[in-house]
C-alpha cells in the first residue's frame, strides 16, 4: 500500500457517479447523453476491479484555446491485462491549421490531415470506447482540456470525466525529494516525471514518443507498474482519480 498521502484533488474532485447522472440529464447532444448514461464506477471501487482506458492525443500545440487534436490513441486495460487487440488510433482533421513545428514532433503531415475525418465524424466511436471506463493519461491537462474544447467548438457543449494521471502519481512519489546540498554540488537534476523517464525507473522498455497509440500503451504500462510497486489491488479509486 502506498505510504504517500493522496493529494487527489482531495478538495475539488467531484463525486463522479453523481456528476455523471446529473450530466446525463443536462447534456444536449445524444452522443454525450449516451456516454454519461453509461455511468461511472464508484470511488470506493478497488483499483484491481476498475475497467480503464489509456488515452493520448497528439495536438498542434499545447494550448487548447488555440491548438487542435490531430490524432487519438486509446488502449483498454485493467490492473492485470492490456487489451491491445481492442486499441484504436485515429488521425483527425484539426479545426485550426497544422503548424510546421508540430509536424516535427508527431510526424503527421498535411496530406494525412487533408484525408482525415473531423472529430465529429468519429465521436461516436471515441465516446463508446471511453464509456463506463476510467480514463488514464499522463498529464491530465492535455487530454481532458483538449477534448472538452474540441467538443465545445463542434457541439457547443463540453465534456467532463474523471482521470487517473500517471504523471501526478509519479509527482506524489518524488515531490518531497528535493535536491540537497550534495545533489547541488554534484549537479544532480530534480527527478523527471516525464513519461519516458518515469517508465525507465520501473524497468519498462523505451518507446519512441509522439505517437498517440504508442504513448497510450506506454501510459497503460506505466500505471500497471505504479500500481504494482506502490499500491494494493484494494486501493480505492478515489485515492487515484481526479
Amino acid at each position: 500500500m502506498s505510504q504517500n498521502t493522496p493529494d487527489n484533488a482531495a478538495s475539488g474532485t467531484p463525486e463522479w457517479p453523481t456528476r455523471f447522472a446529473e450530466l446525463a440529464q443536462s447534456a444536449q447532444d445524444t452522443r454525450l447523453i449516451r456516454y454519461y448514461s453509461a455511468g461511472c464506477v464508484s470511488g470506493d471501487t478497488p483499483i484491481g476491479d476498475t475497467p480503464m482506458v489509456s488515452l493520448d492525443f497528439e495536438t498542434t500545440g499545447l494550448d487548447p484555446s488555440f491548438h487542435s487534436i490531430v490524432s487519438i490513441g486509446l488502449v483498454p486495460f485493467d490492473a492485470q491485462r492490456i487489451r491491445c487487440r481492442e486499441s484504436r488510433h485515429w488521425i483527425v482533421r484539426p479545426v485550426l491549421p497544422l503548424h510546421r513545428e508540430s509536424v516535427t514532433f508527431h510526424g503527421i503531415t498535411h496530406s494525412e490531415i487533408s484525408a482525415a475525418p473531423d472529430l465529429r465524424e468519429i465521436l461516436d466511436e471515441v465516446l463508446e470506447a471511453l464509456a463506463g471506463k476510467i480514463v488514464v493519461v499522463h498529464y491530465r491537462s492535455i487530454e481532458r482540456q483538449f477534448l472538452d474544447q474540441a467538443l465545445r467548438w463542434r457541439l457547443n457543449e463540453g465534456i467532463e470525466f474523471p482521470v487517473i494521471d500517471t504523471m501526478a502519481l509519479e509527482a506524489r512519489l518524488h515531490r518531497n525529494k528535493r535536491p540537497g546540498l550534495l545533489d547541488w554540488v554534484r549537479k544532480r537534476k530534480p527527478v523527471s516525471i516525464r513519461l519516458a523517464d518515469s517508465r525507465t525507473r520501473y524497468g519498462l522498455p523505451y518507446y519512441a514518443p509522439h505517437h498517440a497509440l504508442t504513448d497510450a500503451l506506454a501510459t497503460a504500462e506505466l500505471l500497471q507498474a505504479q500500481l504494482q510497486y506502490h499500491y494494493s489491488p484494494e486501493t480505492p479509486l478515489r485515492e487515484l482519480w481526479y
